[in-house]
């Protein structure tokens, strides 16, 4: 990103790859007042602030694409723990709490990310990422593990052996069901299944 001067941007602690030295860096972690409630509500987000003049180099943890979301100022996106990468400086990003059952399920903790304003969102993910806009009432049911970011309205489900969908209990995955209107983000690869290729090739001491 090539910031004019004053401008800033926020990101990810630790996704600064190279800079110019004239670009200011200050790194903000937000959640230092925490309180018990604060805990059960969500916060903002750790921050490092970038400001112009010059030229920033983000970069992911991981291989995979980096993609910007245009925030129009009116929708709330929400995004998965691990997808931010870096934000323009207008735009807010909170942590939000989810059900009970959403948060037992979901598999992505007792809050979701989310992000509101006007400006762009920069997510990442693992492997490539995959956009699907759903129609009014029209639904897509996704693996918990590869969401990236979205608009649309979900229930949390998981699968039976055969692909039926229930709430029963098995032993199977879980799944969001998405229903639209709304916009869904997922990225092709798993970071479970990864960790279970690795940790399987892995010799033991």
């Amino acid at each position: 990103m090539r910031l004019q001067p004053g401008y800033e941007i926020k990101a990810k602690p630790g996704a600064m790859a190279a800079m110019d030295p004239s670009v200011q860096i200050q790194g903000k972690i937000l959640f230092r007042r925490c309180s018990f409630k604060k805990f059960f509500t969500g916060g903002q987000m750790a921050q490092s602030h970038f400001t112009g003049p010059g030229e920033v180099l983000l970069a992911p943890e991981v291989w995979g694409d980096i993609v910007p979301i245009h925030l129009d100022g009116r929708t709330q996106w929400h995004f998965g723990k691990h997808a931010y990468l870096a934000a323009t400086r207008d735009i807010t990003l909170n942590t939000k709490a989810q059900s009970l059952g959403k948060t037992l399920f979901s598999g992505h903790g007792l809050f979701v990310a989310t992000a509101t304003g006007a400006g762009m969102l920069f997510v990442q993910a693992l492997g490539s990422i995959i956009v699907r806009t759903l129609a009014n009432g029209e639904q897509w049911v996704v693996d918990n593990d590869h969401l990236v970011a979205w608009t649309a309205n979900y229930n949390v489900e998981r699968i039976q052996a055969g692909g039926l969908l229930s709430s029963v209990k098995t032993d199977e995955g879980l799944v969001c069901r998405f229903t639209g209107p709304g916009t869904v983000y997922i990225q092709s690869r798993s970071p479970e299944a990864l960790c279970n290729w690795i940790a399987a090739r892995i010799p033991e001491s």
